[in-house]
């Protein structure tokens, strides 16, 4: 073949207008960890994403800029729009700009080679004279099996052979997949995934052959179901199909290996709802270490956090650590140390002023907090990671060996006066200056206080004593059903008083060890009810029988 004959005649290029560069881009098969480093790259620069779900834009915030402008394939009531309408949209998101600096992603779930839309959006771009480039990303077909616990390549037997089928494909010839050595993976849902399992079968595949149906795949909400095919396709016509949203059937001998190889469903945490009474902006290591036991997390804000009423007391302690008053200050929170930081940049001063003070954070992420701002802290409590743990490790004022015998404590209007005693006991004059207060936010809507009181929730972790307080005041108690997991001895005291079971208290007071403690005490359930010969079964989906019978102990 001749090199003319691959060429592309000019006439078929387009005349490029002025408008933004569109990126199709592949969003995977459901979790967005599994993005590519380019899809990561393409969503950070967007101007503007075009998308079909709704439902990611708030998952989408970490990658994206502030101003990013995310236009929604659907109509203002829900309903789905054309093949056509949808080009247009797109076309018309692209030429809002004026040239191809800009970018604009048209995101698409799974991998947009596998998808039809692609194909058709991207040659409307073509005649539009819209640039545009093609981002592939984590394919379904492979991933969602995989992390059911099925992974496909080097699955099949001697001779046997792999048949990736579209469920909504006419003509398919299932009389070439009915051989025992075949894998099947049937892309599809609903009707569709029904007809083509019923069409195998009907071509003589063995009935017998087991079939996993997931849905919700590579999520925290995938839930794998595994039957017979002649038992599969009895259960999805009679509807009563475990996994009735399943968008995925694989057939024959891989399916076996989900005794061994099922390693996201059997996550300790994995299926839980996680209460986490913070604030989003103090939330996102807890959520993310949540996400990763295969939980979710619902964040329902108990404080509030706003500057003291008058600012006089900090204004004269920061002019105090100016001009050399204090010998320490010591940080009990990551708001105070957020506190200090504002109060400086209104003030026009920057980490340097700290030159010559010795420096103390509570616990690892307050003193991650000093790093950021670039200071290292001096002291930092190896082990309770409170109050009480900083004072342990916190020296005496010694006449010849510390100049200056005075400690500046910014701290929150309602902290407790542990730090303070403890200090004076052992010599220091403390400077208590309120950097900030905690007011107790606005109650949760009626939903999320009848799903705490009503048990729909596994677990809550509790981050400090402030935290078990409001929450009890603005949404109740947590049901008696639910795990309550405490960061320290203190949070747990709290909790105790306010009639609370405690079952998890974390080693090390840090968002992380939390959650990883309760994962811990997850697994420790998992395995007696095992032991015992009993079904694993979330604290929420408890009998409520039982449920009675726990809350009167």
């Amino acid at each position: 073949m001749s090199t003319e004959a691959l060429s592309i005649h000019p006439s078929h290029l387009p005349t490029h207008v002025a408008a933004a560069r569109v990126a199709f881009v592949g969003a995977g098969p459901g979790d967005l960890g599994l993005l590519t480093v380019r899809a990561r790259d393409y969503l950070a620069a967007a101007d503007a994403v075009v998308l079909d779900n709704a439902e990611m834009v708030e998952q989408l915030g970490p990658w994206t800029r502030d101003d990013v402008d995310f236009v929604l394939t659907t109509t203002d009531s829900g309903r789905e729009r054309t093949d056509a309408a949808r080009v247009k949209l797109l076309v018309r998101t692209a030429t809002r700009f004026t040239d191809p600096t800009h970018l604009v992603v048209r995101l698409l779930e799974g991998d947009p080679v596998a998808d039809p839309a692609l194909t058709r959006e991207a040659s409307g771009a073509h005649e539009a004279g819209i640039p545009f480039e093609i981002v592939p990303g984590v394919a379904t077909v492979w991933s969602v099996p995989a992390y059911a616990g099925m992974p496909l390549a080097g699955t099949v037997g001697k001779g046997g052979a792999l048949h990736l089928i579209d469920a909504e494909a006419t003509g398919t010839d299932w009389s070439r997949s009915v051989d025992d050595g075949i894998t099947v993976v049937v892309m599809g849902c609903g009707d569709p995934l029904q007809k083509a399992l019923v069409g195998l079968l009907e071509a003589g595949r063995d009935p017998k052959t087991p079939v996993a149906l997931t849905e919700h795949g590579t999520t925290v909400r995938q839930q794998t179901s595994v039957l017979s095919l002649g038992e599969t396709v009895e259960a999805l016509a009679s509807g009563a199909a475990a996994c009735p949203d399943a968008s995925i059937a694989v057939v024959g001998h891989p399916v076996e290996l989900r005794s061994e190889l099922s390693w996201w469903e059997s996550r300790p945490l994995f299926g839980w709802s996680v209460l986490v009474p913070r604030t989003k902006e103090q939330s996102g290591s807890m959520t993310a270490r949540v996400a990763a036991y295969g939980a979710t997390s619902s964040v329902v804000p108990t404080i509030s956090v706003e500057p003291p009423r008058t600012p006089q007391q900090m204004d004269r302690a920061i002019k105090g650590l100016v001009t050399g008053r204090y010998e320490w200050i010591g940080f009990t929170s990551v708001n105070a140390v957020k506190a200090i930081r504002e109060k400086f940049e209104q003030l026009g001063l920057d980490a340097r002023a700290f030159a010559g003070l010795k420096l103390a954070a509570v616990g690892g992420v307050t003193a991650d907090a000093l790093r950021e701002w670039g200071l290292e802290p001096d002291l930092v409590p190896t082990g309770e990671q409170s109050a009480r743990g900083l004072l342990e490790v916190w020296p005496p004022y010694d006449e010849v060996l510390d100049p200056i015998n005075r400690v500046f404590l910014p701290r929150a209007d309602i902290a407790t006066e542990t730090l303070v005693a403890g200090l004076q006991d052992m010599g220091w004059e403390v400077d208590d200056v309120t950097a900030y207060r905690t007011v107790r936010a606005s109650p949760p809507p009626a939903p999320v206080r009848e799903a705490i009181k009503g048990g729909a929730f596994d677990a809550v972790c509790f981050t400090s004593s402030s935290t078990v307080r409001n929450l009890v005041g603005i949404a109740g108690k947590p049901h008696p059903n639910t795990v309550v997991a405490c960061i320290g001895p203190a949070t747990a005291q709290t909790a105790q008083e306010h009639g609370l079971r405690v079952d998890v208290v974390a080693d090390e007071a840090s968002a992380v060890a939390l959650v990883d403690a309760l994962a811990e005490h997850a697994r420790q359930l998992g395995e007696a009810a095992q032991a015992a010969g009993e079904p694993v079964v979330r604290p929420s989906q408890r009998k409520a029988t039982a449920r009675r019978s726990r809350s009167r102990r």
